[in-house]
């Protein structure tokens, strides 16, 4: 499957009981709200294809896993109602993530910011490069990571959340996402990581479906609140962008 959205793109391929789903957007791989849209519908898909064990989120290019959410549209919101449903995105997919009966592996290669961090926090594991640092911004912008916030802490704890947020200026490295948590596994080289990815799949898609999916669920206890909590935090960032401090830190910033 190829959907191709406002020059951005989703693409997914399947080999051997493994779905391998590849975003990609000319903005640093970042998510205007149709593309998430279109990733959550694909989960939702993957999640009841029997044929699939595993499913690998990856994204196109070396340097960068995801920008986050498009800055466009940030820019372009203009009433609560627009807010809530923008910041209503990363929810969908996120809360899609969680509920899909498949583990979802995560191949991060370069950098994620905001919502890319929520994305590989949604994932079930992650294989990263030493290259792939990561950084919560929204601080800088005058909103915060709301949303994803959930995700991130439930891999990186309170302590790593708050590191994260309140140095929302500092880069923190891949070997620090490994330390908390974030990321299982980190290697020097791309060709290193994508060996390891397949070896790695390549073992869990032949293993009992039926024990993986129940894995799934131990994996993921006590977030069943997420189906309520994840829109009201969307609600918070959705009045916060409205601001005058964020409207006139939006306008510095695209200056």
């Amino acid at each position: 499957m190829t959907a191709d959205i406002q020059n951005g793109s989703i693409h997914t391929t399947i080999t051997n009981k493994i779905a391998t789903v590849e975003f990609n957007h000319p903005s640093g791989n970042s998510f205007p709200s149709t593309l998430l849209q279109h990733l959550t519908e694909e989960f939702n898909s993957l999640g009841s294809n029997q044929e699939i064990a595993i499913i690998v989120l990856k994204s196109k290019g070396e340097k960068v896993f995801c920008a986050g959410a498009s800055f466009d549209e940030l820019l372009a919101v203009s009433n609560l109602e627009q807010g809530s449903l923008f910041f209503s995105g990363f929810a969908n997919v996120i809360n899609a993530m969680r509920k899909c009966p498949k583990l979802i592996v995560g191949r991060v290669q370069g950098k994620a910011v905001g919502g890319g961090v929520g994305l590989a926090a949604a994932c079930d594991y992650v294989l990263a490069t030493d290259n792939s640092s990561i950084k919560l911004s929204e601080f800088t912008i005058g909103i915060g990571p709301f949303v994803i916030a959930p995700a991130v802490e439930r891999k990186v704890g309170t302590s790593g959340l708050a590191e994260l947020t309140l140095a929302g200026d500092e880069w923190q490295t891949a070997d620090w996402a490994k330390q908390k948590g974030l990321y299982a596994k980190v290697f020097t080289t791309l060709e290193e990581l994508d060996n390891q990815l397949d070896i790695f799949t390549e073992k869990l898609s032949n293993y009992n479906p039926e024990a993986l999916s129940e894995m799934k669920k131990v994996l993921w206890e006590g977030t069943e609140n997420w189906e309520t909590l994840l829109y009201e935090r969307a609600a918070i960032s959705g009045k916060l962008v409205l601001s005058d401090f964020t409207k006139q830190a939006l306008q510095q910033f695209k200056k």
